[in-house]
């Protein structure tokens, strides 16, 4: 006991945990109407982080080559202890990750967490997202099964057709012309290693902004109703951490990922065949574009569309530049539920025909 009384001011001098301990304590978060749509950046956080766990479980057995990446998940669903669970688990947080993920960028939208000086924190925020739909691309195809490995295919193909860069894009994501051995090892290579590096990094300038600048509220009126950050909002988080793992364990218990049957790239192409859900809506996009459309090619004027307007998006603190603390326009507030619609309605549409 002696020697810890010696370690802690030890500690707290060389570390700096007075001032962090300082800043905790006066750390405040605004309380209106809106306050629940908060927990969901720290969910996603939660969730990235029962990846990286369940992740580092998994390397454990995997082995990323044609040959033996199925056969691999296979022993760790039917010989490793609880390994069906781990994989579930591993696959599941995937996609509500993404889920809690878009949640987090249309409240922050709608709450206008982007004014400035904001700027930052929705920028890096919104490469987060892209980089955790990365997350889900390259690991679908992992498992070496049938409907991966030609959704994949489907995927490529469509980052094709992107004008100028399209063919090199294509060959760097392939690793040739075509989905073989090669794409499994790049895609293994980035979910595990590039993305992962560049999330963490990402993810602590995104963290250290939301620091320094606090969280939006809807207007200044309501910024005068504030809450303590702690005990009262980290107690908050932890609930819907709670939650969410509570909601996670019961869908990888009750609806265990399925493996399906191992790739063959000799074999045609199953019927129906479509990308992952969150991809959804741009994939049933360009189904509907004719395949020309005047001298042009329809996917690649539709990729170009899509494009366009994920940019725009992107860049919503430098079109919606009106004061902080002013009430939402109307205008751009119909762009949020419009866009919402949009990914709402395509990806059911998507998933339906």
């Amino acid at each position: 006991m002696a020697d810890m009384q010696r370690i802690l001011p030890w500690l707290e001098d060389r570390l700096g945990l007075d001032a962090i301990r300082s800043f905790i304590a006066h750390k405040r978060v605004p309380v209106h109407s809106a306050t629940i749509w908060y927990y969901f950046g720290g969910i996603t956080l939660f969730l990235f982080m029962i990846q990286v766990l369940t992740g580092v479980l998994l390397l454990l057995y995997y082995r990323p080559t044609p040959s033996e990446a199925f056969e691999s998940i296979q022993f760790i669903m039917t010989k490793v202890e609880f390994g069906w669970l781990v994989r579930s688990i591993h696959s599941w947080s995937a996609n509500l990750m993404v889920l809690t993920a878009l949640i987090h960028m249309f409240s922050a939208f709608f709450l206008r967490a982007y004014r400035r000086p904001r700027e930052v924190t929705w920028l890096s925020g919104m490469l987060l997202l892209f980089l955790t739909l990365g997350f889900g691309f390259s690991g679908y195809l992992l498992p070496w099964n049938t409907v991966a490995f030609f959704a994949t295919k489907v995927g490529t193909d469509m980052a094709g057709t992107v004008p100028l860069i399209g063919p090199f894009l294509l060959k760097f994501l392939r690793g040739g012309e075509e989905v073989t051995g090669a794409t499994l090892t790049r895609f293994f290579g980035f979910h595990v290693a590039v993305l992962p590096g560049v999330t963490t990094i990402l993810l602590f300038v995104h963290l250290a902004m939301v620091q320094k600048w606090g969280m939006s509220a809807p207007t200044a009126e309501e910024e005068k109703h504030q809450m303590p950050f702690y005990p009262h909002f980290v107690l908050r988080e932890l609930v819907a951490w709670y939650g969410a793992l509570g909601i996670l364990g019961g869908l990888a218990a009750l609806f265990p990922w399925e493996l399906g049957t191992k790739a063959d790239a000799f074999a045609p192409a199953p019927a129906g065949i479509r990308p992952e859900w969150f991809f959804l809506a741009v994939f049933y996009n360009l189904k509907l574009i004719p395949s020309r459309i005047w001298i042009f090619e329809g996917e690649v004027l539709g990729i170009l569309a899509i494009t366009a307007g994920v940019v725009i998006w992107m860049l919503v603190p430098f079109w919606d530049r009106a004061p902080d603390g002013e009430k939402p326009r109307l205008w751009v507030t119909g762009v949020g539920v419009l866009v919402v619609t949009y990914m709402a309605v395509f990806t059911a549409l998507g998933y339906w025909t």
